[in-house]
């Protein structure tokens, strides 16, 4: 099923007010605990919190795909592919370009966007098909 042009506008629309709250929840959490621990491993957690609300925004919002277990263990490959990107993209920045480490993540998270939406596109139509008995309910979340 091809989806219209307005459909496709809406939909990146979606990804980038989705990532935009993400980064800014994200950020918040860097620049916290940037001041207690080396800025890399503020930014791994931050990131980490990062992709369990990226895989609800994006499953439910943009790409509309009934939340799974297959898509929830899936879902990080795209973060992971893109953590190794923007560790070393963040690296060359601080290091290399001696931006300042307080900045260089939202220049990071914007020369991300093409690559995520586009791994995330794959990965969650890729397990959209799951069984029934895969779906994550509400129930199954309230038990956690």
């Amino acid at each position: 099923m091809s989806i219209s042009l307005k459909q496709k506008a809406q939909r990146w629309s979606r990804f980038i007010m989705g990532g935009l709250s993400n980064t800014a929840f994200t950020y918040l959490i860097y620049l916290g605990l940037s001041r207690f621990v080396h800025y890399q491993i503020a930014y791994f957690v931050a990131y980490c919190c990062g992709i369990v609300f990226a895989y609800w925004f994006n499953a439910t919002f943009v790409f509309k795909v009934p939340l799974s277990w297959r898509g929830a263990v899936s879902y990080p490959i795209v973060y992971a592919v893109q953590y190794a990107t923007s560790a070393v993209l963040l690296g060359v920045l601080v290091k290399g370009l001696h931006l300042n480490s307080t900045y260089a993540p939202l220049f990071v998270t914007a020369c991300m966007l093409p690559l995520t939406y586009l791994m995330s596109k794959i990965v969650l139509h890729a397990t959209r098909h799951s069984s029934k008995r895969d779906k994550v309910t509400a129930e199954t979340v309230n038990k956690f």
